[in-house]
């Protein structure tokens, strides 16, 4: 996956996203078309490669007519076992596209996959395996999903409260055991060792880690965001106002939403934070 990573986290988030829409649509699921937004991850706690997808869900959708709002049962959402097999198939069926579309690119050990019968060797022994799809309620109810998102979306690798040390040689760092219940260990890695898997995060250049689908995707949720709150009887977020009490007038030219002014930033600052605008 690293050596194809636009190409592989990109079927990561399509084939993800592509179960979740297909089982809810299912009648003998929850027969709904839903609306959802996915965040790549690809570290694990000690840096190492580990590429995954979270997705946020509303617990319901819209009937196929638009019509009305179905809830999602009260126990579960989808069954994770169905997921798991869909999303295999999908994600699998990609990796074969990519294949015989010569999309894939293979060094070092996994040389030997541009044969093809390796490779679809390969493959099977991925079918033969369950794959972990994973849901739950959020334990704080909405909000908590809202604010622990907000913190979530845009971290990096390792954040700085994580770091124990950093010397002349080493870094040493804080981690959760999750294979021992998210004991609280440390690891102390050489500076070479540190910034290799802190770098072999980076995504490429212009790749989206956090994309929208269903009726939350970019070009349906203008129209459909008010009609899921108008059949949910939910009046629409109010427009902050000033210090004034003069409405922002900064709406979102895509879903209208009302935008508000974080930060002021300096030409300097700016080509400080990406160099790549000051082209002198």
């Amino acid at each position: 996956m690293w050596q194809n990573r636009r190409v592989l986290f990109k079927l990561l988030l399509e084939a993800s996203a592509a179960t979740l829409l297909e089982v809810a649509a299912d009648p003998q699921r929850l027969g709904a078309e839903i609306g959802f937004l996915s965040v790549l991850h690809t570290w694990g706690q000690t840096l190492q490669p580990h590429p995954h997808v979270h997705c946020v869900v509303p617990g319901g959708g819209l009937s196929r007519d638009h019509q009305r709002w179905i809830s999602s049962p009260p126990t579960f959402f989808l069954p994770v076992k169905v997921l798991s097999r869909v999303f295999r198939g999908k994600f699998l069926d990609g990796l074969r596209s990519a294949y015989r579309g010569k999309r894939l690119a293979f060094h070092g050990s996994c040389h030997g996959w541009e044969n093809r019968k390796v490779f679809y060797a390969f493959l099977d022994t991925l079918l033969k395996n369950d794959w972990v799809v994973y849901a739950q309620k959020p334990f704080g109810g909405p909000e908590h999903v809202l604010h622990y998102l907000a913190r979530y979306t845009h971290r990096v690798a390792i954040s700085n409260h994580r770091l124990v040390e950093v010397t002349d040689t080493h870094v040493t760092f804080r981690w959760k055991d999750y294979a021992h219940h998210s004991k609280r260990r440390t690891m102390t890695l050489s500076h070479e060792e540190f910034l290799r898997r802190f770098l072999q995060h980076i995504l490429p250049r212009g790749f989206p880690r956090i994309r929208y689908f269903g009726f939350l995707a970019n070009r349906r949720r203008r129209a459909l965001l008010p009609l899921c709150r108008s059949l949910l009887a939910v009046e629409p977020p109010p427009v902050p106002a000033t210090p004034m009490g003069t409405p922002i007038p900064w709406l979102c030219p895509d879903c209208q939403g009302p935008m508000r002014v974080i930060e002021r930033l300096t030409v300097h600052q700016l080509r400080e934070a990406v160099p790549y605008l000051d082209s002198s």
